[in-house]
This record gives C-alpha cells, structure tokens and sequence, in this order.
C-alpha cells in the first residue's frame, strides 16, 4: 500500500492478518494416556488462532544505489487449548526492524546489505529458514506467523547469475527456552533458467546452550544430554534443482540436498539429505503435478561413542517444505527419521488448488532419541525391564493428508485441510499397545497487503 512517493523517497504500508480455527482427535496418538496418566491432558482439541502483522516500508533512491528499511510487529494468541496444552495467550513481538543499502537495480555486480531483525533462508531452506518461533505464550502455534530472525546481519553481492552471500544469525525464539545460538557462514548459489538451480551453504555455530540427546551404550538406558552441544557445530548443505532432459522434457524436474555437520569438541559426526523427482503433465486439463521425495536424516547410533544424531537447526517446516509428514511433523523433528513422500496437485480453476500428501516415516536408528528422549519407556530385554529410548521397530507412521487452497481474492487466501495419522509398528512399541489413529482438520483465511 503506498504511503508516499516523492523525489526518490517511497513509503509503503504492509498488513497481514490470519484467522485458523484447528481441531483435533487423538492428538499425539493420545500418548499422555500412557506416560502422564494423572496429567489430565485431553487429547481432543479444538482451539482458535490468529494474529495481525502490521509494518512499514521505505526506499530511498541515492543516485546508483538505494537506502531501505522496514519495521513490523505480531500481535498473536490463541483462544482455547492447543495441542500443547498452551492456549488463552498471546504476546506482541517485534517481527522485523532493518536497515539496509544496496546497488541499482540494473548494476551487475550487484551489492546488497543489511542489518536487523529481518527473515532470511539459506537454500532450500533445509537448515536456515524459519527465524522465529510461534505457539506457547506466543500463541498462534499452526499460523506459525514469526519467520523473522531476531538479529541477522547479511551481505550479498551478485555477478550474473551468480550469487554470494554471507550471513550472521540469533534466532528469536521463546524466552523459556531460548538456546543463545548464534551463527555465522555464507552461501553460494547459481541461478539458471525455468527456477534451476545449484549452491552451497556453510555456517559454524558461534555460541549455544543448546543440548544434544545422546544414545545409551547399546540403545538400553535413558540417554543422555550433551550440555551446550550445538555450540561449535560445523556444517556443509549442498542443494540444487534440475531439468535433465531440457526442453525435450521440461515439465520433468530432479532435486536434491544433502548436509554434513560436524563438532569436534564433542566428537559428532551427522548428514541428512533428501532426492525429489516431479512432473507436471501441463498438457492436461486441471494439470497435475505428481512429485516424489525420500528424506533421511541420521540418528545416534547405539553401538558406538561417537554423537551421529542430525541437528535440524532451524529449518523450514511447512507440508510443502521439510516437515516429515504432516501430524507426525508436530512430533518428529527432522533427526533420525526418515520418510519416503508423494504428492498429487491439481488446479481445477486459476484460484483452486488441491494437494494430496502421502507420507510413509521411519526411524534411522532403533533405541535411538528421536526428538530428546521424550517417550523413554521400558522394554523387557531377557526377561528384565529396562529403560529404553526411541523406537524398538522402524516404522513410525503412515500420514495422509488433504488440502485445499481458493485465493477469494488478490489479497485474501483461504485453505482447509484434513490429515489422518495411522501409527507403525515403531510408535506403537512406544505404549506397548496399538496406539489409535490420530486425525485432524483446520480452516484459516489469511490476507495480505
């Protein structure tokens, strides 16, 4: 929305507002049932969200360069119990507040830096996405309407179609448990035609509180944590997206990441990646796009000292993104799981989007934290109970989910979905029974100026 526009000064208004109401019916395989039965939790949900993001913009042109900045905020909350039995809260948040100076539009090389509360990801997003944290006191869990970095300083400097920058980074996350990460690293990246692509990001963590989960010696025992283990991890993401058959196939696309990380004061050793293939048969009425993705991400193996369990950092979790399956996103991070995904979308009209998501999730190492240690349960080993983490059998759960996007106009979208969680064999060991099925369905409408 412009404000002003004179002598090579422009202001501009931003707003954004969402609205999502959210049940859900055995929500986390009704596991509370099992580990805190005196707890009280009640695994059928439905609770209101919602928040409103207002801010400004200005640009400034300097003759061969231009001045920018924006300032925004979030006002969040929720009305209701959410699925982390938090609700009835909200908070008002600085969002983004930066400050930057960059070449003309029409310079090659090019030059952009800026230093502030700002969002930024790195890649695909694998690693360094998602800057800041919703849900609990913030309130707004699903809309999830922080992205925003609380400190990042960035420089990018551009020749043709390539692309390097470097970058230092605070997430914003909540106070209860912030883990005072703080990383710094650069990227370099290529950019060809038809949204191919090829990089690498690196980084080094400069200073954490962040604890690491570690196996017990042959997977029987509660693990332990590795105090301030994220402080000095290294890490390497290579990604890149493809059209191998060119024009003769050019719906046709291959992708692909894979990241390696390191801590010698701790002596870690991790990787993750993921393949995706995918083909849009434009020819074809409503024209669907079929895609397939296997994700891996290591866990801790039991059986040796070193620490091999993948720090996800902190990275983009949405359906479309890197989450691992859909309800089972809300209780897997991205380390020891793996997942084999496909997905069918169809336009029926310009406005209408429907995706269909298939998840099947596995775990990468029996007896093994999945997220930290949550769920450590007894086994009968030999005749004798002993405490045991993670998973006894690898499949994990089979996740279906349905959504469906309208834009109602140039600036108000709205999307409703519905998922269905079946637990393996994996989550089941977990209770000792069979667990039951875990559904769930949301309505949102968010606009956008």
């Amino acid at each position: 929305m412009l404000l002003l526009d004179h002598d090579g000064l422009t202001i501009r208004m931003h707003l954004q507002a969402g609205l999502n109401v959210v049940a859900e019916h055995n929500v986390f395989w009704n596991y509370a049932d099992t580990f805190a039965p005196s707890a009280g939790f009640d695994s059928n949900k439905t609770w209101l969200e919602g928040y409103i993001l207002p801010g400004l913009s200005f640009t400034k042109d300097l003759g061969g360069m231009a001045a920018y900045g924006k300032v925004s905020a979030v006002a969040s909350g929720t009305l209701g119990i959410d699925a982390y039995a938090t609700g009835n809260t909200g908070r008002v948040t600085l969002e983004e507040g930066y400050l930057g100076l960059r070449s003309g539009e029409k310079s090659d090389p090019s030059f952009d830096v800026s230093v502030g509360p700002r969002e930024f990801k790195a890649g695909t997003g694998m690693l360094l996405a998602n800057g800041g944290s919703s849900g609990f006191d913030r309130g707004a869990l699903k809309l999830g309407p922080r992205k925003a970095w609380e400190m990042a300083s960035i420089g990018r400097f551009g020749f043709g179609d390539f692309t390097g920058t470097a970058f230092y980074l605070d997430a914003n996350e909540q106070n209860e448990s912030d883990s005072h990460t703080r990383i710094v690293g650069g990227d370099v990246r290529y950019d060809g035609e038809n949204n191919t692509f090829a990089g690498l990001t690196f980084g080094h963590v400069l200073k954490s509180d962040s604890p690491y989960p570690k196996a017990a010696s042959g997977g029987i025992g509660v693990p332990t944590l590795v105090a301030n283990g994220r402080d000095g991890l290294n890490f390497v993401n290579f990604y890149g997206r493809a059209i191998p058959f060119g024009d003769s196939f050019e719906n046709f696309f291959v992708a692909g990441d894979f990241a390696y990380q390191w801590n010698e004061d701790i002596d870690m050793r991790a990787w993750g990646g993921r393949i995706q293939v995918g083909y849009t048969f434009a020819e074809y009425s409503w024209a669907p796009t079929i895609a397939y993705s296997y994700q891996t991400f290591s866990g801790d193996d039991p059986s040796t000292s070193r620490l091999e369990r993948f720090d996800p950092l902190y990275y983009e979790g949405s359906p479309s993104s890197w989450s691992t399956g859909s309800k089972s996103s809300m209780v897997f991070i991205n380390s020891n799981v793996n997942a084999h995904q496909l997905s069918l979308r169809v336009t029926p009209t310009e406005r209408d989007t429907l995706t269909l998501r298939y998840a099947y999730i596995s775990a990468n190492e029996l007896r093994s934290p999945i997220q930290f240690g949550q769920g450590t349960h007894l086994e009968i080993i030999n005749g004798v109970p002993n405490p045991v983490a993670g998973v006894s059998a690898k499949h994990l759960s089979d996740d279906i989910f349905l959504e469906y996007n309208r834009v109602l106009n140039p600036n108000t979208y709205l999307t409703a979905g519905f998922s269905v969680s079946f637990p393996g064999p994996g989550s089941d060991s977990v209770v000792n029974s069979n667990a039951p099925v875990w559904t769930g369905g949301f309505v949102n409408v968010v606009v956008n100026f």
